[in-house]
């Protein structure tokens, strides 16, 4: 790994994770906490965090298909480079339409995951693929628990010093990339990419045929349902333990990096032993019975009930449940397709993902408060946005105890057979 380019990779995946767990403890108080400059109301933070999902969205296969075009190098050094300067923007930011403006150049940058994906494909023989894209798997674990526990140490000398020092890791990633990293794209194959006849919306296609194939479609739903509602706690999660608890940014990193720690033991130790011992179509059905229990119950805790003792049990089984239901899910996909399709299948279950991380926060907006003027957050809206987070997760469960019920067993045939 000394000299090899998988190191640049997993450092440029790393810190594009960094800096989106550094925001997630950070940007609800920047926005509308108190003193901030902004004035912003709570729903601003979702919608904020929801312009950030769909660029992404969006732009994560139109960076793939330039990578083909004119190079991984160049278009992970342009990203790597934009994600600073949206960073610098928030930072300096002194009114509303930059933050949005930083949030959703961030999100176009932030969508060469799919590229640092191509790349490994390219450096990596079929033998030892799977170890090198799990370098991706393990940056981004690692960014979910520094850059949450970062941003709130960081927060104590200021709510913007975060957005400061996350600019400075990625100039400093572009400088890597720009003298270490070589190209992996002959000028033949760009050359071969440019006269291709493709398209963007064929991803969406694909999405929805796949919708389509029975036990395959039912997957995919329940994977965007669990994203869904896991996407809306952690868009108000802040908001929640600010009113309830009176936390800053500082506890609600360290709370965020508990969830990364716990994330990272289960499904790096422990997942692969549990799918054996269960198989993947049950721990999805207890992963999603374990996130709507706690989802419901967390508008009852507070300092007078349960307090952080609560709350930190809670958080537990919260990060339990999602930690095996995901990448069960995930396995489920990966079997359900055969051996010539696989990438595609993958890349329709990361649209369905990207889809979902759009949606929760736009939901997460309208849920935690009625007016759009108005910058108080009151029980009524935490029980309603937990509740009808738990309420999806709910019907998530219902879906998998279904396929549990009628297709397990069946994805060894593959899902074309089965359905």
């Amino acid at each position: 790994m000394k000299r090899s380019p998988l190191l640049v990779i997993f450092t440029t995946v790393f810190i594009d994770l960094v800096g989106f767990g550094i925001v997630i403890p950070v940007l609800p108080f920047y926005v509308e906490g108190a003193g901030s400059r902004f004035h912003a109301s709570p729903r601003m933070v979702g919608f904020l965090i929801a312009s950030f999902s769909i660029m992404q969205l969006i732009f994560s296969p139109i960076l793939g298909r330039l990578s083909d075009k004119y190079g991984r190098r160049p278009v992970l050094l342009y990203s790597v480079i934009g994600t600073g300067i949206s960073f610098l923007i928030l930072g300096f930011a002194n009114t509303l339409w930059l933050l949005f403006l930083g949030r959703i150049l961030d999100g176009i940058s932030g969508g060469n995951i799919s590229t640092a994906q191509a790349y490994i494909a390219d450096v990596t023989t079929p033998e030892n693929r799977a170890k090198g894209m799990g370098l991706i798997g393990a940056a981004f674990g690692l960014g979910f628990i520094f850059g949450p526990l970062i941003g709130g140490v960081l927060s104590r000398w200021g709510v913007a010093v975060p957005f400061f020092f996350a600019a400075g890791l990625s100039f400093a990633n572009a400088i890597l990339i720009y003298f270490t990293l070589p190209e992996t794209v002959t000028a033949e194959r760009m050359q071969r990419a440019r006269i291709e006849v493709g398209s963007f919306f064929s991803r969406w296609s694909a999405l929805f045929a796949s919708l389509r194939s029975g036990p395959l479609g039912l997957v995919l739903t329940i994977y965007f349902l669990l994203i869904v509602a896991f996407s809306i706690m952690t868009t108000t999660f802040a908001l929640y333990t600010q009113f309830r608890f009176g936390y800053d940014a500082g506890h609600n990193g360290n709370i965020f990096a508990f969830i990364g720690v716990i994330a990272v033991v289960m499904q790096g130790v422990l997942f692969g032993r549990l799918a054996k011992l269960f198989g993947e179509a049950r721990l999805v059905v207890a992963g999603c019975a374990l996130l709507a229990v706690t989802l419901f119950a967390f508008p009852y805790v507070g300092p007078q009930t349960g307090g952080l003792l609560a709350l930190l049990a809670l958080v537990g089984v919260l990060a339990v449940g999602n930690s095996i239901a995901t990448p069960a899910l995930t396995t489920l996909t990966s079997r359900g397709a055969t051996g010539d399709n696989q990438g595609a299948t993958l890349g329709v279950a990361q649209s369905a993902a990207s889809a979902a991380r759009a949606v929760g926060p736009v939901m997460a907006a309208f849920l935690i408060h009625s007016a759009v003027s108005a910058r108080q957050i009151d029980d009524n809206s935490i029980l309603r946005t937990f509740w009808v987070s738990a309420g999806i997760v709910a019907a998530a469960g219902v879906l998998s105890a279904f396929y549990l019920y009628r297709y397990s067993g069946l994805y060894s045939r593959g899902y074309e057979t089965a359905s």
